[in-house]
């Protein structure tokens, strides 16, 4: 009898140990943690705040530090999130991944190249494009991550969703785009990277939707790929001078608070496209730039002109009405199920054939046929 606490304490501290095993050490766990933590209003405020700070940080890096080399920048940026997410797991912080069978590695090798090549090229457009056509170059990335969910996974928009988004392009450009200078060197960068910044958002989103992958697990397999490419792109889109470039104590400290910047805008942007949509968080950035603009207006005495505020009030008034249609969907599990259980039809199709040819011998995969295995809405 006097050993009855002390068993009821162990079995106590035993189920504990389960739950936790359950809820954060196994992929399934992980990702409903996510889902109950981290919703849609969550992961887009999250990722907001960090996009506005690590504008403001990259400025200062670029501006009074003088290190003008950034895809080297995006490089200590993701070498510094790598190092990071190896704390975290050798205190066993980090998610569990999903077993490799449930994903294909081109599916993970796919998704780390497009990204180190639509972070370069982001970075490299904005430094030979003036302003207004890198927000050109933005713009185009919404009609093209709707033509690519409709070609790769049958996904189809609504006529008023298609209206708002038009909206919203409209008041973009008109907000933003005020000095279009065309430099041909310039618009290749600009125009090569307009896919592989829609398909990495298409793959982030479809990979965690549908993989059971949270951000920081798809963030731990994808970062060191990414890592290489950059390696191999840093000599032919940076300037030659950064080995030589000034590694003092203050310039360094602003560079690696630059760099925590950067992974939590990564682990943010992974997020808020789990919790949502590729189109949903490429209109996120867009809403970022208008109310960016409107603030300088009104709290810094920034003038953008009549034209530009008229614009940015367009494109906030078509956000609201994207965001209400989405609010209006999400609410409708009967359009939701229907939905879910078409795309689940077609993956299994999908499947089907692919595994018909593996029997037979036929081991090549086209790497997006593969993502068509875990189609997500």
């Amino acid at each position: 009898m006097n050993n009855f606490p002390f068993l009821f304490l162990g079995r106590a501290l035993e189920q504990l140990r389960s739950s936790l095993y359950s809820d954060f050490l196994t992929s399934d766990g992980s990702r409903r943690q996510q889902q109950r933590y981290c919703g849609p209003f969550v992961a887009l405020s999250f990722n907001f705040m960090v996009s506005v700070g690590i504008i403001m940080a990259n400025k200062l890096v670029m501006g009074k530090v003088g290190f003008n080399f950034p895809v080297a920048l995006s490089l200590i940026h993701y070498v510094s999130a790598w190092f990071l997410m190896a704390v975290l797991r050798a205190f066993s912080l980090l998610p569990a991944s999903p077993p490799s069978k449930s994903t294909p590695f081109s599916s993970i090798f796919l998704l780390g190249v497009v990204m180190s090549f639509s972070t370069g090229l982001a970075n490299a457009s904005l430094k030979y494009n003036s302003v207004g056509f890198y927000q050109m170059a933005k713009i185009a990335v919404t009609p093209t991550i709707a033509l690519s969910e409709l070609i790769l996974f049958r996904k189809r928009m609504t006529l008023c969703k298609v209206i708002a988004l038009v909206v919203v392009s409209i008041g973009v450009a008109v907000a933003t785009v005020t000095d279009l200078e065309f430099n041909l060197f310039g618009a290749c960068i600009a125009l090569a990277w307009i896919a592989p910044s829609a398909v990495n958002k298409i793959l982030w989103s479809n990979l965690q939707q549908t993989g059971n992958w949270t951000a920081l697990a798809l963030m731990w397999k994808t970062t060191p790929i990414t890592i290489f490419f950059f390696m191999a792109l840093m000599p032919l889109l940076d300037p030659p001078g950064l080995v030589s470039f000034n590694w003092n104590f203050s310039n360094s400290v602003v560079i690696f608070f630059s760099a925590l910047l950067g992974f939590l805008l990564q682990w943010s942007g992974a997020l808020a496209l789990g919790a949502t949509s590729a189109t949903s968080h490429v209109v996120l950035g867009q809403f970022k730039t208008c109310v960016i603009m409107i603030a300088g207006y009104l709290f810094f005495n920034s003038d953008p002109g009549i034209i530009s505020l008229c614009g940015a009030i367009l494109a906030l008034s078509g956000m609201t009405y994207y965001t209400y249609l989405n609010l209006k969907a999400s609410q409708d599990p009967v359009a939701a199920t229907k939905q879910l259980v078409k795309q689940n039809s077609s993956s299994q199709k999908i499947k089907s054939a692919i595994d018909g040819k593996e029997c037979e011998g036929n081991l090549i995969m086209d790497p997006f046929l593969e993502d068509d295995l875990k189609e997500t809405a």
